[in-house]
């Protein structure tokens, strides 16, 4: 360390003893938690701030072959993984034929997904059991029934079924039905001239696959049943129209779907998924199904029977033989997402078992052991220490964020007096949950059986979830496992920050609080700023679906979150592609407002006493600079492509830009003036939370 260093170390000691914030002289990047090598300072930070933090770190990292990106957060799960392998390889080292504990269950899933030996030698024999199903089919019935083991199991279907809290009464659980059928990532890469050439690699996709499993006329086959997805999405309600909760709570009683959308066999359909003893379901696209229903009536039944095939082995092709893994590699993540190489298999092995992105391996969310792995993680790697400082921390953020709401001049009193309300029926989940959220004890895992691992983990997930829709709401229930990296705000009005995403460079311990509060805080800040986006601020105190605002009001934040959209809408993350502010609003609102509420949180936690200046920078300059550092990374071009036309969040670079040309204390620390790339004049800063 140069005698630069020592200095700046004794300072960031001196400080934070000053503010009674405890900092052990040991952060992931010392010697005060940011990384001081990873600046541009040749870029001004009011021309491009995430590149003048960021930019020399950018220009020194590469992407692995092995993924479509790489960043902080990667990096987070890259010594996560690391962890869970680690739990996972003791496990296996353990395990037995027929475990009968969770570890030996998970365990003995972990061994048979690493044989890849046995994988092979199976070939395409685990999807015998859904293939002779199919083939088996007489009548649309049949196949309507196969599709209502869609959350139980590998079929797809048309209509996609989940259980939640009941957005109008929120005590108890509702079943929603939603359009569903799409391989592709969004219905634009079926209609947009510009995604043409994914839309035939799909197809291409599509005969390779169906080759594999042994379908007759695979060529011919695929051609029918893309022409069979591009019909559904046509019929399909945009991203953006789903953004809407009120035109998506459509009641009906069961009975009512026939004569709503008829040609598709509802009955047996609900049948099988368990739903047709509810005396209510919610459709969420109400306009899109008689459409959807009338495509599928008008579908040959060999293209539907092709289709359930294709889908069948595209879901279950990372759990079978060297074909299926390298056909599934080239097109759902190198033609997708630009990754160059498969991961290592140990790594898909944790992610099949602990569950992980569910993003570009949808996969990985389904037929996992996640809350058995979890338990094992949060035991081992989260110690209730850092549980008790993200929980004050989160407090705080609280605090702050009713500050921001009493200071609010565009909002009137009554509608105040219910965001504080809301604000306040707020639980706040750190880590781990407290009790177990999932019981394994009657799920078989089997040494020679990886496939049919999945198949039952995924039976015994949707049996769960069934059982306790009968009952009220169980607000003990997490979303999140605790070794997810992400944070999540539910309509329960419960935010959950699960282990995770706990780790520096989002949360160090013994960084300068500064750090923290632009990292984590902005993070919490924009969990909670989501209970108040454009989706968020339809929900009330009570959790349910109500227009609690008054006109005047709801037409002053419409106006400010058009500012915002409109800004965002200029930003071209790769050429031809500009951000969506229609599907991205709620995420841009909420980057805003977690960054605003994470720098009022920092400046009250100071009691009044000037923030420190460490290593020549101001407090506000650490805590802007603790947020873009959190984001820093890179994408390949196809991944930023997918990501555009599909993903609600912003690519990172404008997670970073994007909001901080929005708060005036960002001018002020770097002294960003007019002329600037990023300046807006104090009339034109979108100001909303």
């Amino acid at each position: 360390m140069t005698r630069e260093g020592r200095l700046t170390k004794k300072l960031v000691i001196a400080a934070a003893a000053a503010l009674a914030v405890p900092v052990i002289a040991a952060p992931l990047y010392p010697p005060f938690g940011l990384d001081l090598t990873a600046f541009d300072k040749s870029v001004k930070p009011g021309d491009d701030f995430f590149e003048y933090a960021n930019g020399a770190y950018l220009a020194r990292t590469t992407i692995p072959a092995d993924r479509p990106a790489q960043s902080r957060r990667l990096e987070m799960t890259d010594r996560m993984e690391a962890n869970l392998r680690q739990l996972l390889d003791e496990a296996a080292g353990s395990a037995s034929a027929s475990p009968r504990t969770d570890r030996g269950k998970v365990g003995t899933f972990y061994a048979a997904f690493m044989d890849e030996a046995q994988a092979d030698r199976l070939g395409a024999a685990p999807l015998k059991p859904e293939l002779d199903a199919i083939r088996a089919a007489a009548d649309r019935a049949a196949l309507a029934r196969l599709m209502g083991q869609a959350p139980s199991g590998l079929y797809p279907s048309l209509f996609g079924v989940f259980i939640d809290s009941d957005l109008k009464d929120p005590s108890r659980y509702a079943v929603y039905l939603g359009q569903s059928g799409l391989g592709l990532p969004d219905r634009d890469y079926y209609l947009k001239p510009e995604l043409a050439a994914k839309k035939d690699a799909y197809r291409a996709y599509a005969a390779r696959l169906l080759a594999l499993a042994g379908w007759p006329d695979p060529a011919k086959a695929a051609d029918a049943l893309v022409a069979f997805e591009t019909r559904v999405a046509e019929a399909s309600w945009t991203k953006v129209q789903q953004r809407d909760l009120t035109t998506q709570y459509n009641p009906m009683a069961p009975s009512a779907l026939a004569s709503f959308a008829p040609g598709f066999d509802w009955t047996p359909f609900l049948d099988r998924a368990g739903i047709a003893g509810k005396p209510m379901l919610v459709v969420a696209e109400k306009s899109a199904f008689p459409r959807l229903a009338a495509i599928y009536a008008d579908t040959p039944i060999d293209t539907l029977k092709a289709w359930l095939a294709f889908r069948v082995a595209d879901a279950a092709a990372p759990y079978l033989a060297k074909p299926f893994v390298d056909t599934h590699f080239d097109f759902r993540l190198k033609e997708l997402t630009g990754q160059a190489a498969p991961q290592p298999r140990w790594k898909r092995g944790v992610r099949a078992v602990a569950g992980g992105d569910c993003g570009a391996e949808p996969a990985s969310c389904f037929g996992t052991l996640n809350w058995a792995v979890g338990e094992l993680y949060a035991a081992r790697y989260f110690p209730p220490e850092t549980k008790a400082k993200v929980t004050e921390l989160v407090g705080n953020l609280k605090l702050a964020m009713r500050g921001r709401i009493e200071r609010l001049d565009w909002m009137g009193p009554e509608t105040k007096a219910e965001a504080l309300k809301k604000l306040d029926t707020y639980t706040i989940k750190v880590g781990y949950p407290d009790t177990p959220q999932r019981d394994y004890s009657g799920v078989v895992i089997r040494r020679d059986d990886l496939l049919g691992n999945v198949r039952r983990a995924a039976a015994n997930d949707w049996a769960f979830v069934l059982k306790r829709s009968a009952g009220p709401v169980d607000h003990g229930a997490w979303q999140m496992t605790p070794q997810t990296n992400d944070a999540y705000n539910g309509s329960l009005r419960d935010i959950v920050f699960p282990a995770g995403i706990l780790q520096a460079p989002i949360f160090d311990a013994d960084a300068d609080p500064a750090i923290n509060y632009g990292a984590i805080g902005g993070v919490i800040g924009h969990e909670l700023t989501h209970g108040f986006d454009d989706q968020g601020r339809t929900i009330d105190a009570a959790g349910a679906l109500r227009d609690w605002w008054t006109a005047a009001d709801a037409e002053a934040f419409k106006a400010r979150a058009k500012m915002l959209g409109d800004q965002y809408a200029q930003f071209e993350p790769v050429p031809g592609f500009h951000i969506n502010p229609g599907l991205t609003m709620g995420e841009n609102i909420a980057d805003l407002g977690g960054l605003a509420i994470a720098l009022d949180a920092y400046h009250a936690s100071l009691n009044g006493k000037p923030a420190p200046v460490i290593g020549g920078l101001t407090g506000d300059q650490r805590v802007f600079l603790g947020w873009a550092q959190a984001w820093a990374g890179k994408m390949t071009p196809e991944a930023i492509r997918q990501m555009t036309v599909s993903d609600p969040h912003s690519f990172r670079k404008f997670r970073v830009n994007g909001p901080v040309r929005n708060i005036d204390a960002w001018y002020a620390a770097f002294g960003v003036k007019p002329g600037d790339a990023l300046y807006l004049s104090p009339d034109k800063r979108a100001r909303i939370w």
